[in-house]
Order: C-alpha cells, then structure tokens, then sequence
C-alpha cells in the first residue's frame, strides 16, 4: 500500500490515478488527519507527499513524517513535499528569483534511481515560487536533478530511499512522469531494506 499525504492541493488525485494505473493501493490522508505514528503503524510500503499551496511550515504532518519515517519507509516528496524534505533535513527554503506557474523546463538528472532510462534532459512542468537553497544542503542531501539555470529540481538522501522532485511529473505536460513514478516504485523494491541501511548509516556515522 501507498500513502499519499494531501497537502489540500487539485494535482493530488492525479498521482493517485497513475499510481492505481501501476496497481497500486493507495490511501489517502489530509496534512491534518493523520499522525506520524498512525502512519508508522499502517506499516505503508512507501509514503508520498503531495504538492500543496504553502511552504512546509504550512504543510501539516508532512515535515514531521520525513523526519519520523525516512530511515524506516521509503518517501517521493513532489513540489511543496520536495521542500518539505529538504526542510526536514535543513535545508533553506527561498523565494526562486522566478516565478515558474504552469512553465516547462529542462531537467538534468544524474540518470540513478527515479530517472533511470529517462531522457537527458526531460521537460517537466513545474508549478513554484519556493526552491530549496543549494548553498544550505545538509551533507545527507545530494542534488539529483536540476534546471537550466541551475536551480534544484530533486533531492536524494545518500543513505535511505528517499527522494524530491520540484517539477510536477503527474502533469499531462510532464511526458516521462508516469515513467518517473513507475521507477520510484521499481527502485522502492529493489533497493537495500531500510533496516540494512540504519546498519550501514549507523556505521558510518560511529
């Protein structure tokens, strides 16, 4: 089962859609309807948050969940769940010196995990005035994605399967998004178990 957290936005349906379109079963929570340990207790095969309105101060239990189940399931955080979990982890959030509503851009990826067998580059719509900052990334933060310009597109924690995307891949002007989703649920089931990673991030961190 996936869960979907819903920061109150219109797009959120259509990521349920494709993912049911995959099979999947997909439950579906508002930002304030659910806690982090009602989730951990669902024992979901992965959790996705949702595009939304706000900033992830706004964003209800989003920030709470990354930081309460990232070393324990899998996450694809999408626009404003994209900021939520940089914020998460401490990034800063800022205003982009832009405004992209309804705009397709480029995205240069470095071809692993969600973006294996996509083009190089892809277009993505994308739907923001906020961006995470890139001179603020935390050290388990690695840059997976980013625009012509140079602003961050995606994130990825370098030791759990955790993952950001600042575009919309479930918009119908994102081509590859279903793709991109698919390989999100691919990569969730061929990658380490959680468990093995607390091991690995344990040592590493001793």
């Amino acid at each position: 089962m996936i869960l979907m957290i819903d920061n109150y936005d219109s797009f959120t349906y259509n990521l349920v859609q494709y993912l049911e379109e995959f099979g999947e079963e997909v439950q579906v929570y508002k930002n304030d309807a659910i806690t982090t340990r009602e989730i951990i207790q669902l024992k979901p095969e992965a959790i996705m948050i949702s595009p939304g309105p706000c900033s992830p101060r706004e964003a209800g239990i989003s920030v709470d969940t990354i930081r309460d189940c990232y070393d324990k399931i899998p996450i694809l955080g999408i626009c404003l769940g994209h900021q939520s979990i940089g914020y998460a982890f401490g990034a800063r959030i800022e205003i982009n010196y832009r405004l992209m509503h309804g705009k397709v851009s480029k995205i240069y990826h470095d071809q692993q995990t969600i973006y294996q067998g996509l083009s190089e580059p892809f277009y993505a719509t994308r739907y923001h005035s906020l961006v995470v900052a890139r001179n603020s990334l935390p050290n388990c933060l690695e840059i997976a994605s980013c625009s012509e310009e140079g602003e961050i597109m995606g994130i990825r924690h370098k030791y759990f399967p955790v993952e950001g995307v600042q575009f919309h891949p479930e918009s119908i002007m994102t081509p590859e998004g279903k793709k991109l989703l698919g390989n999100f649920l691919a990569w969730i089931r061929e990658a380490p178990s959680v468990q093995l990673l607390q091991v690995v991030e344990n040592g590493l961190s001793m």
